[in-house]
């Protein structure tokens, strides 16, 4: 199905069972709906998943929107799809997404699943500044600077640029103890994408939240170890 906000097309598939509560789905960067579309036959009750914008079913432009563009995007589309309460699962970026739901719609998020989550302000080494340092240069003396950024970055035309460097660039510590909803933090032990640190400060502010380590697990920690990624959200969600 497809759902217009603000001029942009948001592709979604809604698993109606008339459960009082509705599972959404929010995916990570650059993947799809379909990453975490194996849960329905697991979870009971009703499920929303949604592709972001530019990605999988959903329109491939998109100018000028923000981390907060994206929360209330997912708000809208379930307003209209008379949706009133729900358990959040957010991967890596779609846990950005479902803190933000969460800190500013607390009524409405029963439970909140954030697995391997960004969101939270990283350490940087000082040859991250140094990398930054040089493509500034590079790019003020109009150098080639392809070979800066990250495969995400470098995948993206200019608008998505501008879009991705807005998110990443957006922190949301201070939006943390405002989530009321109890809380389950799903990493894998594994991701260099979102370390450990991550998990343990979003575990600490976070009130009434659950740390769980998957072990072996990288970025993608649902599927490094599925069957334990199902027993714990099973068990948290019931």
């Amino acid at each position: 199905m497809i759902y217009t906000y603000k001029n942009t097309k948001i592709f979604y598939r809604y698993v109606d069972k008339k459960s009082e509560v509705c599972n959404v789905y929010l995916h990570g960067w650059g993947a799809s709906y379909e990453s975490l579309y194996f849960c329905k036959d697991y979870i009971q009750g009703s499920s929303l998943f949604i592709d972001f914008p530019p990605f999988g079913k959903s329109q491939k432009k998109v100018k000028n929107w923000t981390i907060f563009s994206y929360a209330t995007m997912v708000v809208s589309l379930c307003e209209h799809l008379k949706i009133h309460k729900v358990n959040l699962i957010g991967h890596s970026f779609g846990g950005r997404v479902a803190i933000l739901f969460s800190a500013f719609c607390r009524s409405r998020v029963k439970k909140l699943v954030l697995v391997d989550s960004a969101g939270v302000k990283p350490r940087r080494k000082l040859s991250y500044y140094w990398k930054v340092w040089k493509f500034k240069m590079r790019k003020k003396f109009h150098m080639d600077v392809s070979q800066y950024g990250s495969c995400d970055y470098l995948a993206l035309d200019n608008d998505m640029r501008k879009v991705f460097n807005n998110i990443v660039k957006t922190t949301l510590d201070d939006f943390l103890p405002n989530i009321e909803a109890p809380t389950l933090i799903i990493f894998g032990e594994k991701d260099k994408t979102t370390p450990k640190y991550m998990a343990k400060r979003l575990n600490k502010k976070i009130k009434n939240s659950k740390l769980v380590f998957i072990e072996n697990g990288g970025h993608f920690s649902f599927n490094d170890n599925r069957y334990k990624f199902l027993k714990e959200l099973k068990n948290f969600l019931l």
